[in-house]
């Protein structure tokens, strides 16, 4: 393993394989890599004063000699703690019982230490027919799968060899790679300005992930918006393509060339539980988009404070964006909610209007069904309250298909009728708003974020491509708000009488901050969207009186949803009661249901 890069920062470890990785534990114990490890486990100890580094030999410093506990621990892996002892100069003390406890105490801690940071496998390789991404189950088993065993092997190895006894339960935790991925250098349709940059980057054909994957990413909160700017942000910039990984996901119908830097590999290892990745015909066709996500922070100062920017490049046909590489900008939703913003400028510039909301299509027994379309801020109940109608519904739903689950676009169709369409495959969803116990019953599939700060969130897969893009005429255009009350004059599903009392409170976009972003209290956003919407205002303007005249016209019902998600002690109850609400209007039909997808 020594000829082979590894990366390791204060909270991951990268390890790049180019052809074959170790195979046995005698590979894995005299790589280059856990000496590493070790010495940064052993300097870590020695910061802390741990009690644990007194069995072990110091320097004239008073600095522990690494370099002794490495052929230590090397040759633990194939003798008793009593035969090292006995080999080593400095050794024989070792075996008395308590130094004895304090070798195995290291051990487990240095085991501990490694598995608390996010590890990921990148797998290089180039085209061709025998490319790893032609068999990639084989080749993940071969590598990623391998090096699990591999790990474990030889921690329980070094363990029975210093206690001289073996255990009687086995935890088969994950103790490898969390992420494993095939990269390939491609050739791309980029133009010019672009392809001198980008191309060297290698994109990622195929993802494994060990679920359950938690990360702790520096950030929990996203604060301003996306900001449309005159320049390109990607013109005069230098990058290393080897600290680079490009992400291409299929957003709705497009495909966004997302590059990330190393220094975010947990967040964009997680966007392959929310966007599926593009094809090989996908990727030739070229980009709609273009995203780099960890940008050099020297290069975005010009950009200002807050240097989160996207540049309509109408001369090449396409989007680019960047945000910087620094701290401030590690979670998640500012690559999620960039990716977004920039679908939603294209889909403006198509003639559909983009929404900020969740859609649905349940289908209850006695063919009774309805496509709802709630829009709203974030956090303000939409996914809520339609995981609280599956809940509810359970003994009489015969299908719950999800087309959007915060971001979409919608279309008249020739007919006059909305038609709605998605954008991710999967839901980035706050941990505290979901139905207790919901995450841990997908806890096989999930990849929790901060778990144990406010904010919490889980990106869970939720649906497929062929749902997002089949396209659903909707029945119910609503507005999730999670600030008013509800009394006998404001009920929980508040239906408009004309377009233009909708259209004011869709656009006036009022909602209660939940500590998803920087804000508090009750703000106001312009359509509830602020991604892409106010930066194209007059589009969107005129997109928008076009959609509502048509729903009105079509039979739509548009109406305020009142989830009271931003109300203490409505968080759980709140969209409970909305979704009755909605329920309701379901098993109060009588006939078919008029609801019909297009295709």
């Amino acid at each position: 393993m020594e000829d082979k890069a590894f990366d390791v920062t204060d909270r991951h470890v990268i390890l790049h394989v180019r052809d074959h990785i170790c195979t046995s534990v005698r590979d894995l114990v005299q790589s280059n890599m856990f000496a590493d490890m070790l010495n940064r486990y052993c300097r870590q100890l020695e910061k802390s004063r741990s009690p644990l580094l007194k069995v072990f030999p110091q320097d004239a410093g008073a600095r522990v000699e690494c370099d002794k506990i490495v052929e230590l621990i090397r040759a633990l892996a194939g003798i008793t703690l009593d035969q090292a002892a006995g080999m080593l100069p400095w050794g024989s003390h070792l075996t008395r019982d308590e130094n004895r406890r304090l070798v195995h105490e290291f051990v487990e801690g240095f085991y501990n230490y490694w598995r608390k940071f996010d590890r990921f496998m990148i797998l290089h390789t180039e085209p061709g027919p025998s490319s790893l991404d032609q068999r990639p189950y084989r080749s993940f088993n071969a590598t990623a799968e391998n090096l699990n065993h591999i790990v474990r092997a030889l921690y329980r190895d070094i363990c029975e060899n210093v206690t001289n006894d073996r255990p009687r339960v086995y935890r088969q935790v994950s103790a490898g790679c969390d992420v494993g991925m095939i990269a390939i250098p491609r050739e791309t349709k980029l133009p010019d300005l672009y392809r001198g940059l980008l191309e060297p980057i290698s994109f990622i054909r195929q993802v494994m992930i060990h679920p359950p994957m938690i990360i702790d990413p520096p950030m929990n909160t996203r604060t301003g918006q996306f900001q449309k700017v005159k320049e390109n942000p990607l013109a005069g910039m230098r990058l290393d393509p080897n600290e680079w990984l490009c992400f291409p996901a299929r957003v709705g119908p497009l495909t966004v060339f997302v590059y990330f830097h190393k220094m975010f590999m947990g967040l964009g290892c997680a966007l392959a539980n929310l966007f599926d990745l593009a094809d090989d015909k996908e990727i030739a066709a070229g980009a709609d988009a273009i995203f780099l996500y960890g940008a050099p922070p020297e290069h975005m100062k010009r950009f200002g404070e807050l240097p989160t920017v996207f540049f309509d490049d109408e001369k090449n046909g396409l989007l680019a964006a960047a945000v910087p590489g620094e701290d401030r900008f590690g979670y998640f939703g500012y690559l999620k909610k960039m990716m977004l913003t920039l679908h939603n400028v294209v889909m403006m510039k198509r003639g559909r209007m983009p929404f900020h909301g969740a859609m649905v299509r349940i289908t209850l027994k006695g063919d009774k069904s309805a496509t709802f379309l709630i829009i709203g801020d974030t956090a303000t109940g939409k996914s809520e309250s339609l995981e609280a109608l599956r809940s509810l519904s359970q003994d009489s739903l015969e299908e719950m298909r999800i087309i959007a689950d915060d971001m979409g676009s919608l279309q008249i169709d020739p007919d006059g009728r909305l038609r709605g369409y998605g954008t991710e495959i999967g839901a980035f969803v706050r941990l505290d708003d979901l139905k207790q116990g919901y995450a841990f019953e997908q806890i096989d599939r999930a990849i929790f974020m901060s778990p144990q700060r406010v904010n919490a969130r889980v990106v869970l897969p939720v649906t497929t491509m062929d749902d997002l893009l089949k396209g659903y005429h909707v029945d119910y255009l609503l507005y999730a708000n999670n600030y008013e009350q509800v009394d006998e004059t404001h009920p929980v599903l508040d239906v408009f009488d004309n377009e233009d009392k909708a259209l004011a409170t869709f656009r006036e976009g009022a909602a209660m901050a939940k500590g998803t972003t920087t804000s508090t209290g009750l703000g106001h956003c312009y359509f509830a969207n602020i991604f892409g919407a106010p930066q194209y205002k007059q589009l969107h303007e005129k997109l928008s009186r076009e959609v509502f005249a048509a729903a009105f016209k079509s039979g739509v019902k548009v109406a305020q949803l009142r989830t009271r998600l931003g109300i203490p002690g409505y968080e759980a109850t709140g969209p409970e009661y909305a979704a009755k609400a909605l329920l309701e209007q379901i098993e109060a039909q009588v006939s078919a249901p008029t609801t019909t997808c297009a295709g």
